[in-house]
């Protein structure tokens, strides 16, 4: 009985992620690629969130595109077959490689300069369309924190500019100054002195001592 316990506290502690491993996976996956938790993402979902950040949301768009057509038109033969010399897809697999893992993980067969999707294989809705919408969102994501590490380290920067601009600004404020300051005191120190030794030396003594 110890044993079946124990079995089923393991159980209880894994069940959680099993149901629903999309949330699971959208929450923690993604951050270290050696990570067990990494290592839950499907195929489809690793060749997605492979792709560019500036490049991410277009191709994303045109995966939907494609994707959304077979979905409402299963039977139709020409929504099944991508040429990848057609000037979009090639411009997509060029700035992504990636692109075409992610064909290829839905089930897309590369034939030549083709890509064909056979008729046994049926896009779904509520897997595909809906994984290539969270793509999106993660890739929104990641954008809007990309954006912020840019913005704090373009504040870095210009503070870092400031205070070189500054000290550069006090040094030559320094420069500027300081001559006239010296050249003034020496002035008077000079006058000081000559005055003094005039008196000290005195051309009265020296007569008088005649």
């Amino acid at each position: 009985s110890h044993l079946g316990s124990s079995n089923s506290k393991i159980k209880i502690q894994r069940s959680p992620f099993l149901p629903e491993p999309l949330l699971f996976e959208m929450g923690y996956a993604g951050y270290a690629p050696g990570n067990k938790v990494a290592e839950a993402l499907t195929p489809l979902q690793q060749a997605l969130r492979s792709l560019p950040l500036e490049k991410a949301q277009e191709i994303l768009e045109l995966l939907e595109k494609v994707t959304r057509n077979v979905v409402r038109n299963p039977g139709e033969e020409k929504f099944r077959s991508l040429k990848l010399t057609n000037p979009k897809i090639a411009a997509s697999v060029a700035d992504a490689p990636s692109m075409v893992d992610a064909f290829k993980d839905m089930g897309w067969v590369q034939e030549g300069e083709m890509l064909v999707l056979p008729p046994s294989v049926r896009l779904a809705h509520e897997v595909h369309v809906v994984g290539l919408i969270d793509a999106k969102d993660w890739w929104k994501k990641e954008a809007e924190n990309e954006k912020r590490r840019q913005t704090r380290a373009g504040k870095l920067d210009d503070e870092q500019k400031e205070i070189i601009q500054k000290m550069e600004l006090d040094r030559k404020e320094k420069e500027a100054e300081g001559p006239v300051l010296h050249g003034s005191v020496a002035k008077k120190l000079g006058d000081g002195p000559n005055i003094m030794r005039a008196g000290d030396v005195g051309i009265g003594k020296s007569s008088g001592g005649g």
